[in-house]
């Protein structure tokens, strides 16, 4: 089982999670972060420090959220991994706690 990244990190894509992750399970897009399902080892590091609460474990994935694991597993094959604690995006603060996000996801890689 693996911990998945959901809606609420679009448009934010605060790095706590990346900093403490003890595997660098986590891989970049150019508004959001995902978590590869086949790295991850379920330690939930990442879950409490999330900013935007967007880290849930597999097994608690809200039924609004559940297209995220097919995301997540799609995106972490393609983006580049993350493994150092960035700069959220300059936008994080105001879409923080916005909700319907999902249009706004891009599926390009981060930089």
């Amino acid at each position: 089982m693996a911990y998945v990244v959901t809606e609420p990190c679009i448009k934010c894509k605060y790095t706590d999670c990346v900093e403490v992750c003890p595997v660098n399970c986590f891989y970049e897009g150019a508004n959001f972060l995902v978590i590869h399902p086949d790295e991850c080892i379920d330690c939930g590091a990442c879950e409490p420090v999330c900013p935007t609460k967007a880290i849930f474990p597999e097994s608690d994935l809200p039924g609004e959220y559940k297209e995220y694991k097919e995301l997540n597993a799609k995106f972490a094959g393609q983006w580049p991994n993350i493994a150092e604690k960035k700069a959220p995006l300059p936008e994080a603060e105001e879409f923080k706690e916005t909700k319907g996000k999902r249009s706004q996801l891009l599926d390009k890689p981060g930089k």
